[in-house]
């Protein structure tokens, strides 16, 4: 059963380090959010272990920082000493270890419930938004942790400058990804909010659009009493949000307090000021595609200027940045060809990725591939995805990722090739897809090359990198 002062003992037990003999055991521990609080009791010395589905990359790094994974549902397997059993609230409700601890009376607690918890008496700089969040808050981390300034960091991406999704610190800072995912942002407290973006999303979770766009009005309100928010220009609801203090940032809106101008490009990077107010940070280098990157600049330095970082460790900071894996990645890049791998699973996201990378090479030929994620969220938005794409040379579409879901009776991926133009898009398995890239890459027609989606489209990348490097 939960006990929040019987947890909140826990936590401040870790925090002191007089908690080292307890054990905590994750339900799902490959996942991106659930890694990272992994990593933060395994960096106190707690002995943490745990159940995942299947075997990913992340889960072998895992494996060999210390932590016990076992890919089985078997509670033979499990720590039956556990203090403290933190599960993601996308496991089955049938799933046996989840049971057993349910019945047993153990302390159990959805991830987002520990993270409030741990960041409960923390200075927090959290960010949501359908898109944007998780660069821009391994950019704000990646600026406090280059400057010196410090932060703890719970991320939902691996930073590629530290190749990890936590890293602790002494400062009493936390730098949170706040997940609107079964309304989990709601459990933070934060000092500095920012809001990326409110495309409706999880509607399987939230019902209606409307529900959707409220729950971001209220995470707007947990923001503490002399803090501020941060959001971005022009969002619906905008209007309705509860914070004390509220400054908007934009890519390049004058109405905006916070937005960048003279922006151009030189050798695949970014170049431009960003105004806020009456101040000016000149001469900012961001080395990362997609002007929408510009934007989660923009936001991200309007939280540094706020808690008072100086314009020069600020544009050291960004120039050195090197960006979030599976976030507009370059998995290749030479003058023949340009490979880029992205997370994109939303078509507000798919859109911005497209637009980015025809934008930084407008005279090559797009192609894209794009794994949907999700039945529901491919029946909600399948005119979405289909327009994004459409905005592609030539797209092949993998089946969808189910992840937690149950197939739904009609939807398929056909059903957005269906809504694109005829002779864009073609529906393949994933073993037909790498024919198919052979015979592009012999016939040399492979410019740019998009990966695309939340599911595990990532395990492709890299025999189709080995595909295109191959000397015929």
């Amino acid at each position: 059963m939960k006990n929040n002062s019987h947890i909140l003992n826990v936590i401040n037990k870790l925090q002191t380090g007089e908690g080292s003999a307890m054990s905590v055991y994750f339900i799902g521990i490959g996942g991106i959010g659930m890694s990272a609080l992994a990593r933060y009791f395994n960096s106190r010395g707690v002995e943490v272990s745990g159940y995942d589905k299947t075997a990913t990359q992340l889960t072998m790094q895992l494996q060999a920082e210390g932590i016990a994974i076992h890919y089985e549902d078997n509670i033979d397997l499990i720590n039956k000493d556990a203090a403290l059993v933190i599960y993601t609230p996308a496991v089955s409700l049938d799933h046996k270890e989840y049971n057993f601890f349910l019945e047993n009376g153990y302390t159990i607690m959805k991830r987002s419930e520990v993270l409030g918890l741990i960041t409960h008496d923390t200075f927090n700089i959290c960010v949501a938004g359908t898109h944007g969040k998780t660069t821009t808050s391994t950019m704000i981390a990646h600026i406090l942790r280059h400057s010196e300034y410090g932060c703890n960091a719970f991320l939902g991406g691996i930073a590629s400058n530290y190749e990890t999704n936590f890293w602790g610190s002494e400062k009493n800072v936390c730098v949170v990804e706040a997940d609107e995912y079964d309304r989990s942002f709601l459990k933070l407290n934060p000092d500095i909010a920012i809001i990326t973006a409110i495309d409706p999303d999880h509607l399987d979770i939230y019902g209606t659009v409307e529900k959707f766009a409220e729950a971001f009005v209220e995470f707007s309100g947990k923001v503490k009493e002399d803090g501020i928010l941060i959001s971005k220009y022009g969002l619906e609801n905008s209007d309705n949000f509860k914070s004390p203090r509220n400054i908007t940032y934009s890519l390049n809106d004058r109405k905006a307090n916070c937005y960048a101008s003279n922006i151009s490009i030189a050798n695949g990077s970014y170049l431009f000021d960003v105004k806020m107010n009456e101040e000016v940070v000149e001469n900012i280098s961001l080395n990362m595609g997609g002007l929408h990157n510009i934007e989660n600049a923009v936001a991200s330095i309007a939280v540094a200027k706020k808690i008072g970082i100086s314009n020069d460790k600020i544009k050291s900071a960004i120039s050195a940045f090197k960006g979030v894996k599976r976030r507009f990645e370059y998995i290749i890049k030479n003058d023949s060809m340009v490979m880029i791998d992205d997370y994109a699973h939303h078509p507000q996201e798919l859109n911005a990725l497209i637009k980015g990378a025809k934008g930084l090479y407008p005279n090559k030929k797009c192609t894209v591939v794009f794994q949907p994620h999700l039945y529901s969220r491919t029946r909600d938005f399948a005119e979405g995805f289909a327009a994004a794409l459409n905005l592609a040379d030539e797209v092949f579409l993998l089946p969808i990722y189910p992840a937690r879901e149950k197939p739904i009776a009609g939807i398929e991926s056909e059903m957005v090739a269906s809504k694109m133009d005829v002779q864009k898009a073609t529906c393949c398995t994933k073993e037909a897809l790498i024919e198919c890239i052979k015979k592009e890459k012999n016939n040399n027609t492979i410019e740019m090359l998009i990966m695309a989606g939340a599911g595990d489209i990532d395990t492709m990348v890299l025999p189709i990198k080995n595909i295109l490097e191959q000397v015929v």
